[in-house]
């Protein structure tokens, strides 16, 4: 009733007739902006028809090849690196950190060789140092023996120390600089200083040639460690860093020996890194203890975090705000948490998917470091009676470093994506202009044709599906089951 009634209405309404059908494909055909379609349409040869039908499929097949090929470089995830050296007139002094290479006076470790060993326990947090068993028994006695003991505090007032009587000269630009213009900080190197640790605007470097002079003393006699750990050598190490991070020394410092003379030409060197998939950086990720993201810094907070969790406690070697670890949870648990984290890799560096993956800007200075002896013979006098020293003195203690910029410029590496969205869809958008001569109104045109010949499709399905027989009622043109009975008896 009803429902026949909408069906027969639907199809009168929505479903052409056969000739309204044919005469909309000729009208597309012929009207059409995607080339050579109308010349198959309307041309009357059919040598001319079937030319043009292999013109258009083959620049169809090109077109097709030409897309796929574009997309599947693009979701390649290409990049282009570019080099841009920009010349400029001043440029910022990086910070540079100074450690002794002997870290502790001789007199507090004459007879407690035994800090040696402790600071290598807590230097291990930032560079992992391998611990001989033989020396384990004599650890376990002194820890139990002295559990109110800090290396912290016993480091500070005993090891290096930065005064007029080790920094014999400093200059910045031709200005005086003093002890106090440094920052002390821990390394594995014990107590280090750090110049230029704020960042000033003053510190700015105008004419290149020129830039930090020092001169210290490291007092051999008055400073030691022990040989037998590694530490045979005398002298000053350097790293030289941005004034927002922290330094680090493990295999990244330069070293100065004495009665040696150290020219140290800069570079600034920015980094641009794209973020996944492009490249492995990650620019959503802070940092809570430090004011820029770095990975060094990322590693650092990474083991703290952990560190905190299973010793309940946070070695003041590590950014936080935690309880200090004393003697025994470092030897105890400190250091085995490191092995751990360094063993199952909880804490990584590098790819995107990693606890710490590489920034996306960065300020490096690559350094080129020349040496000279310190002092000719004359210079020695002259140095001798200035700083009242004898000259195998100076030999044997003062380090001069010069650090300065190479030139006022700073180089910027940039990683960039080599194909962007734009530049996709006009790659897109030529090969179907070069072959097809198509354009964004010819695919609105051919997604209209396709969208109105899947609708008549549909409707025919629909409306049009042939009725299922009926096999309760049979057909009157056919006898039922008793009359065929009655005939069979008849005859």
């Amino acid at each position: 009733g009803i429902l026949e009634k909408i069906r027969l209405h639907l199809m009168k309404k929505l479903l052409p007739h056969l000739e309204d059908r044919s005469k909309y494909h000729q009208e597309f055909a012929s009207s059409t902006s995607f080339h050579g379609v109308n010349n198959i349409v309307q041309t009357q040869s059919k040598t001319r028809k079937a030319l043009w039908l292999l013109v258009v499929a083959g620049c169809l097949a090109v077109v097709i090849w030409q897309i796929c090929s574009r997309f599947i470089y693009y979701f390649s995830w290409p990049t282009t690196t570019t080099v841009v050296v920009q010349y400029v007139e001043n440029v910022k002094f990086p910070a540079v950190t100074f450690c002794n290479l002997n870290r502790f006076q001789a007199h507090a470790v004459s007879n407690l060789k035994i800090i040696f060993l402790i600071w290598n326990i807590v230097s291990g947090v930032l560079q992992k140092s391998a611990m001989e068993d033989k020396y384990s028994q004599e650890l376990n006695y002194f820890l139990l023996g002295n559990q109110n003991f800090s290396i912290k505090e016993f480091t500070r007032k005993n090891g290096f120390y930065l005064n007029s009587s080790t920094l014999l000269e400093c200059e910045f630009f031709g200005k005086p600089c003093y002890p106090q213009d440094f920052e002390h900080v821990f390394t594995e190197y014990g107590n280090c200083f750090t110049f230029n640790h704020n960042d000033l605007p003053a510190r700015r470097v105008s004419l290149s040639g020129r830039g930090l002079h020092l001169l210290f003393d490291v007092q051999q006699e008055q400073f030691t460690d022990e040989p037998a750990l590694g530490y045979t050598d005398a002298g000053i190490t350097f790293v030289i860093h941005s004034p927002k991070e922290l330094p680090r020394f493990d295999g990244l410092g330069s070293l100065t020996p004495v009665g040696m003379h150290a020219q140290v030409a800069i570079r600034q060197l920015k980094s641009i890194i794209q973020e996944y998939p492009w490249g492995e950086c990650k620019p959503d990720i802070k940092l809570q203890y430090h004011k820029i993201y770095s990975t060094n810094g990322c590693l650092q907070e990474c083991k703290a975090r952990y560190i905190q969790d299973w010793c309940g406690c946070l070695p003041f070697i590590l950014p936080g705000n935690g309880t200090e670890c004393d003697l025994l949870k470092f030897y105890n648990c400190v250091y085995p948490a490191i092995y751990d984290i360094e063993i199952k890799g909880l804490c990584t560096v590098g790819t995107h998917n990693s606890t710490c993956p590489a920034p996306c800007e960065e300020t490096d200075y690559p350094t080129t470091v020349t040496y000279s002896r310190f002092g000719g013979e004359k210079a020695i006098k002259y140095i001798s009676a200035k700083v009242k020293k004898s000259p195998e003195y100076i030999r044997q203690n003062l380090v001069c470093i010069d650090i300065k910029y190479h030139d006022l410029s700073y180089k910027i590496t940039q990683q960039q994506k080599a194909l962007t969205i734009s530049e996709l869809l006009a790659d897109v958008g030529g090969q179907l202009g070069l072959f097809c001569g198509a354009s964004m109104i010819t695919i609105i045109e051919l997604l209209e044709y396709i969208f109105t010949n899947f609708c008549w499709m549909c409707i025919f399905f629909l409306f049009k599906a042939p009725e299922m027989p009926q096999w309760n009622n049979p057909p009157q043109n056919q006898p039922t089951h008793k009359e065929k009975k009655k005939g069979i008896q008849e005859c």
